[in-house]
């Protein structure tokens, strides 16, 4: 690994950052920085393939010895969410901003892109770059890259999450399970519509949509094995327009995380029969909509021991064994297709001031976790190469 030329791409990779911070996009809205992207890997001379889903990239570098075949993987979409920072690279754009890092994880990889254009003599075997769009929400971009190719002849896959809860400095993984699955669930509870003094002759949605918030609580607390961890969030509920009008509508819309594919299919199950339970003894009527996310990210246990073996000679990070965590990634549809390790990369410095969650309007990285995540990622290649020589 050439870790003085890493360095020196360092500025490109801040710079790459910056501009992607200033102009985010939504997720499938992602043309801007798609066209960016694709400028970038044209000019390295890399071959392309784009339009992938809408705004999808892969680009393969082949090397000039027999080898085998590296994916790695960058998301590119922005969140709805206004950019409350203030500095010169804070999003330009109303109501929209990098709030999960994903900028980063762009230029991340565009910068080892240019790593490895420039020394395509030496590589061993090929390299797929996949960028992808729609991390942030379902279907998400990973299996329209899947279905245009993107894993055909790939070995392994890495990818990395440039993540503010562990510090600038660490990276953290777990062999198996490391994210959740996710389904959401929207619910619509119609009853009849009133006066406020007069609720005997109206049926209220407000208060069946009440009562099913607690009886939806417990399916987790009450039907779902305390070793098996499970989350059912309600996000959102709204109903009624005027303090004296009982309302005849009432929507809900909630989060199913876990991690268990039987639990997950038997909360599916449960909400649907609470749901028009609940809703018949208060006579309304529901109509639910769940829909099935993202599967659980699953390391593979041979490469999540080779991360752990190699973050800390090869790429000077401290490795952890990362709990897993509730949030959820697409990635994980990669991990089924073929072996990889997904891998948190510390990006929090509480001495930059650099302390906000993901998804908060403040989020920014400490930047230099993007040199640590490319030295990563070249040392795990490298790493896998010489394993598995031809």
């Amino acid at each position: 690994m050439d870790k003085e030329t890493l360095v020196q791409l360092y500025p490109v990779m801040v710079g790459h950052r910056r501009y992607l911070h200033r102009h985010p996009e939504l997720s499938f809205k992602e043309k801007e920085t798609s066209g960016y992207v694709a400028g970038h890997l044209k000019r390295m001379g890399i071959e392309l393939i784009t339009g992938i889903g809408g705004t999808g990239i892969i680009g393969r570098i082949r090397g000039g010895k027999p080898g085998k075949t590296v994916a790695f993987r960058a998301d590119m979409d922005a969140l709805p969410i206004q950019d409350e920072k203030q500095c010169d690279y804070a999003s330009q754009v109303p109501g929209v901003m990098h709030a999960c890092g994903h900028d980063g994880h762009t230029a991340t990889l565009l910068a080892l892109a240019e790593y490895y254009s420039s020394r395509r003599e030496e590589v061993e075997g090929n390299i797929v770059l996949i960028f992808q769009p729609a991390e942030e929400v379902c279907p998400g971009g990973a299996r329209s890259m899947i279905e245009a190719g993107a894993l055909n002849d790939v070995d392994v896959i890495y990818g990395v999450h440039l993540w503010t809860p562990i510090p600038i400095g660490t990276a953290g993984s777990a062999p198996g399970a490391l994210m959740a699955s996710n389904d959401d669930f929207v619910i619509e509870l119609r009853g009849k519509g009133g006066h406020g003094g007069m609720p005997h002759m109206a049926i209220d949605s407000v208060v069946a949509a009440s009562a099913l918030v607690l009886q939806l609580q417990s399916i987790v607390s009450r039907s779902v094995d305390p070793l098996q961890p499970a989350v059912l969030t309600i996000g959102s509920i709204q109903g009624g327009m005027a303090q004296n009008v009982i309302a005849d509508r009432c929507r809900l819309s909630g989060t199913v995380r876990c991690f268990n594919e039987e639990t997950r299919t038997m909360i599916a199950r449960l909400v649907r029969q609470v749901v028009e339970g609940t809703a018949a003894a208060y006579g309304a009527e529901a109509e639910i909509a769940y829909t099935t996310g993202y599967p659980s990210l699953i390391n593979h246990k041979q490469e999540y021991d080779r991360f752990y073996s190699i973050a800390g000679p090869e790429a000077g990070l401290k490795p952890v064994l990362a709990a897993p965590i509730m949030p959820a990634e697409d990635f994980a549809y990669y991990l089924k297709e073929v072996p990889g390790c997904f891998v948190l990369v510390g990006a929090g410095n509480k001495d930059k001031g650099i302390i906000y969650p993901h998804h908060h309007p403040k989020f920014d990285i400490d930047e230099e976790s993007m040199l640590h995540a490319a030295t990563l990622l070249v040392a795990m290649r490298e790493a896998y190469c010489l394993e598995n020589k031809a």
